[in-house]
């Protein structure tokens, strides 16, 4: 059984490319036990095939508006994960995303990102770009997100 990063984003909105910059990370260096889902900003078109890998955790990673310092990162509790954070790009609301996930997914996390710009064909901003980096090892050494405060 394996693990999914399930990540979400639109590269052409700067900082929203947080979960995509992840993706290209993790196809460059594989984190141990992890497979890569590349949601992209329709990530609805994306969840059979996370269904079809069965896995026990996904980890959903995006840009996520916390009304924090750009670049911090934060795990969210699923029940605001739409009502309060998203920089929702996306055609469905991620929570009905979660919730279809959830039929068949024993553990989901959403991983939050807060972005600093997102305006069309900004590029990821380097702070932004340092926190998907420090993601991307977090996962490469098989280190837990206990050390991620929880907001929500």
């Amino acid at each position: 059984m394996t693990d999914v990063v399930f990540t979400v984003g639109n590269v052409l909105r700067g900082d929203d490319g947080a979960g995509p910059l992840l993706a290209q990370l993790l196809d460059e260096e594989p984190a141990p036990g992890w497979t890569v889902v590349e949601g992209e900003d329709v990530p609805e078109n994306h969840t059979h095939h996370v269904r079809s890998l069965a896995p026990r955790r996904v980890l959903i990673v995006d840009a996520a508006d916390m009304q924090l310092p750009p670049g911090a990162v934060r795990l969210i509790e699923q029940d605001s994960v739409a009502e309060q954070f998203m920089v929702t790009t996306h055609a469905i609301p991620l929570n009905f995303l979660i919730d279809s996930l959830r039929e068949t997914v024993p553990e989901i996390l959403f991983l939050g990102i807060q972005p600093e710009d997102t305006s069309f064909f900004a590029p990821v901003t380097s702070t932004v770009r340092h926190s998907v980096e420090a993601v991307h090892d977090r996962l490469v050494r098989g280190e837990g997100f206990e050390a991620y405060e929880t907001v929500g």
